[in-house]
Protein backbone atom coordinates (compact mmCIF):
# COMPACT_ATOMS: atom_id res chain seq x y z
CA UNK A 1 0.00 0.00 0.00
CA UNK A 2 0.90 3.40 -0.47
CA UNK A 3 2.21 5.88 2.12
CA UNK A 4 -0.82 7.13 3.21
CA UNK A 5 0.36 11.07 4.63
CA UNK A 6 -3.03 12.50 5.41
CA UNK A 7 -5.79 9.58 5.83
CA UNK A 8 -8.62 11.99 6.22
CA UNK A 9 -7.95 13.12 2.38
CA UNK A 10 -6.99 9.41 0.76
CA UNK A 11 -9.57 7.28 -0.50
CA UNK A 12 -9.08 3.20 0.03
CA UNK A 13 -11.37 1.52 -3.36
CA UNK A 14 -11.58 -2.21 -3.48
CA UNK A 15 -11.56 -3.51 -6.90
CA UNK A 16 -11.38 -7.29 -8.37
CA UNK A 17 -7.86 -7.01 -8.40
CA UNK A 18 -7.07 -4.91 -5.33
CA UNK A 19 -6.59 -1.87 -2.87
CA UNK A 20 -6.42 1.71 -4.87
CA UNK A 21 -5.46 4.20 -2.91
CA UNK A 22 -6.35 7.97 -4.23
CA UNK A 23 -5.22 10.98 -2.86
CA UNK A 24 -7.78 13.78 -2.96
CA UNK A 25 -6.66 17.49 -2.87
CA UNK A 26 -9.15 19.53 -1.09
CA UNK A 27 -6.39 22.64 -1.57
CA UNK A 28 -7.57 22.07 -5.18
CA UNK A 29 -11.32 21.54 -5.09
CA UNK A 30 -12.77 21.26 -2.12
CA UNK A 31 -16.31 20.70 -2.76
CA UNK A 32 -15.72 17.67 -4.91
CA UNK A 33 -13.21 16.04 -2.59
CA UNK A 34 -15.50 16.41 0.47
CA UNK A 35 -18.19 15.10 -1.85
CA UNK A 36 -16.48 11.77 -2.34
CA UNK A 37 -15.62 11.85 1.46
CA UNK A 38 -19.57 12.19 2.46
CA UNK A 39 -20.57 9.42 -0.29
CA UNK A 40 -17.91 7.35 0.71
CA UNK A 41 -18.88 7.24 4.55
CA UNK A 42 -22.16 7.16 3.37
CA UNK A 43 -21.31 3.36 1.57
CA UNK A 44 -23.10 5.14 -1.40
CA UNK A 45 -20.05 4.26 -3.63
CA UNK A 46 -19.89 0.28 -2.95
CA UNK A 47 -20.82 -2.16 -5.13
CA UNK A 48 -21.10 0.83 -8.03
CA UNK A 49 -20.10 -0.28 -11.65
CA UNK A 50 -17.50 1.23 -13.82
CA UNK A 51 -20.56 1.84 -16.65
CA UNK A 52 -18.00 3.59 -19.42
CA UNK A 53 -14.52 2.14 -19.68
CA UNK A 54 -12.84 3.36 -22.88
CA UNK A 55 -9.25 1.71 -23.93
CA UNK A 56 -6.25 4.70 -23.60
CA UNK A 57 -8.75 7.00 -22.39
CA UNK A 58 -10.76 6.21 -19.00
CA UNK A 59 -12.58 4.36 -16.27
CA UNK A 60 -16.25 6.01 -15.29
CA UNK A 61 -18.32 5.00 -12.18
CA UNK A 62 -20.08 6.90 -9.50
CA UNK A 63 -23.45 6.79 -10.77
CA UNK A 64 -25.05 5.70 -6.86
CA UNK A 65 -28.51 6.38 -8.12
CA UNK A 66 -28.03 3.65 -11.25
CA UNK A 67 -25.28 1.92 -10.93
CA UNK A 68 -25.25 0.24 -7.77
CA UNK A 69 -25.55 -3.81 -8.60
CA UNK A 70 -26.92 -4.80 -5.30
CA UNK A 71 -29.96 -3.29 -5.65
CA UNK A 72 -32.07 -1.61 -8.46
CA UNK A 73 -29.16 -1.92 -10.80
CA UNK A 74 -29.99 -0.88 -14.99
CA UNK A 75 -26.67 -1.09 -16.72
CA UNK A 76 -29.30 0.86 -20.07
CA UNK A 77 -29.55 3.79 -16.73
CA UNK A 78 -25.97 3.53 -15.52
CA UNK A 79 -24.34 6.66 -16.02
CA UNK A 80 -27.39 8.87 -16.15
CA UNK A 81 -27.62 9.96 -12.26
CA UNK A 82 -26.12 11.26 -9.41
CA UNK A 83 -26.81 11.31 -5.75
CA UNK A 84 -29.62 12.53 -3.70
CA UNK A 85 -27.17 15.37 -2.82
CA UNK A 86 -26.67 18.91 -4.83
CA UNK A 87 -24.55 18.86 -8.38
CA UNK A 88 -21.54 20.89 -7.37
CA UNK A 89 -20.34 24.39 -9.19
CA UNK A 90 -17.04 23.56 -11.14
CA UNK A 91 -13.72 24.09 -9.59
CA UNK A 92 -11.85 23.84 -12.37
CA UNK A 93 -7.59 24.57 -12.11
CA UNK A 94 -4.35 24.63 -13.77
CA UNK A 95 -3.84 20.79 -12.40
CA UNK A 96 -3.61 18.52 -16.01
CA UNK A 97 -5.73 15.53 -16.51
CA UNK A 98 -2.70 13.22 -16.18
CA UNK A 99 -2.54 9.35 -16.10
CA UNK A 100 -4.04 8.62 -12.51
CA UNK A 101 -6.20 12.01 -12.04
CA UNK A 102 -9.25 11.93 -10.79
CA UNK A 103 -12.03 14.04 -13.00
CA UNK A 104 -15.43 15.05 -11.91
CA UNK A 105 -17.86 13.66 -14.76
CA UNK A 106 -20.75 16.14 -15.11
CA UNK A 107 -23.21 16.78 -18.44
CA UNK A 108 -22.64 19.63 -20.58
CA UNK A 109 -23.51 21.82 -17.88
CA UNK A 110 -19.60 22.76 -16.36
CA UNK A 111 -21.51 22.79 -12.70
CA UNK A 112 -23.57 19.85 -13.12
CA UNK A 113 -21.06 17.56 -11.58
CA UNK A 114 -22.36 14.93 -8.18
CA UNK A 115 -20.97 11.76 -7.56
CA UNK A 116 -19.65 10.52 -10.57
CA UNK A 117 -15.84 10.23 -11.44
CA UNK A 118 -13.98 8.73 -13.96
CA UNK A 119 -9.69 8.02 -13.50
CA UNK A 120 -7.08 8.62 -16.44
CA UNK A 121 -5.75 5.94 -17.98
CA UNK A 122 -3.50 8.26 -20.03
CA UNK A 123 -2.66 11.81 -20.09
CA UNK A 124 -5.85 13.15 -21.72
CA UNK A 125 -4.90 17.03 -21.76
CA UNK A 126 -7.78 17.75 -23.80
CA UNK A 127 -9.75 17.52 -20.81
CA UNK A 128 -7.72 20.54 -19.12
CA UNK A 129 -9.56 23.12 -17.69
CA UNK A 130 -13.17 22.10 -18.58
CA UNK A 131 -13.03 18.87 -15.88
CA UNK A 132 -12.21 18.92 -12.18
CA UNK A 133 -9.26 17.22 -11.20
CA UNK A 134 -9.70 16.74 -7.33
CA UNK A 135 -7.79 13.40 -6.91
CA UNK A 136 -4.88 11.43 -7.82
CA UNK A 137 -4.00 7.36 -7.97
CA UNK A 138 -0.70 6.80 -5.45
CA UNK A 139 -1.22 2.96 -5.43
CA UNK A 140 -2.65 0.40 -7.16
CA UNK A 141 -3.28 1.95 -10.70
CA UNK A 142 -2.90 -1.53 -12.42
CA UNK A 143 -6.59 -2.66 -10.97
CA UNK A 144 -7.34 0.62 -12.81
CA UNK A 145 -5.55 -0.45 -16.01
CA UNK A 146 -7.68 -4.10 -15.64
CA UNK A 147 -10.82 -2.73 -15.54
CA UNK A 148 -13.29 -4.48 -17.89
CA UNK A 149 -13.57 -2.34 -21.03
CA UNK A 150 -17.10 -1.20 -22.85
CA UNK A 151 -19.78 1.79 -22.74
CA UNK A 152 -21.77 -0.05 -21.21
CA UNK A 153 -19.61 -3.33 -20.27
CA UNK A 154 -21.07 -6.55 -21.17
CA UNK A 155 -20.46 -7.87 -17.86
CA UNK A 156 -18.83 -4.18 -15.76
CA UNK A 157 -16.51 -4.37 -12.80
CA UNK A 158 -17.44 -2.53 -9.69
CA UNK A 159 -16.11 -0.84 -6.90
CA UNK A 160 -16.61 -3.55 -4.01
CA UNK A 161 -15.99 -1.10 -1.35
CA UNK A 162 -14.80 2.53 -0.92
CA UNK A 163 -13.75 3.97 2.55
CA UNK A 164 -11.82 7.12 3.80
CA UNK A 165 -8.64 5.97 5.33
CA UNK A 166 -8.42 7.61 8.47
CA UNK A 167 -11.81 5.64 8.92
CA UNK A 168 -10.50 2.53 7.86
Amino acid sequence: MADIKDPENTIVMELKGGSVVIELLPDVAPKHAERMKELARAGAYDNVCFHRVIEGFMAQTGDVENGNMEKDFNLRRAGTGGSDLPDLPAEFSKLPHDRGTLGAARSQNPNSANSQFFINFSDNHFLNGQYTVYGRVISGMEHVDAITRGEPPASPDRMISVKVAADA
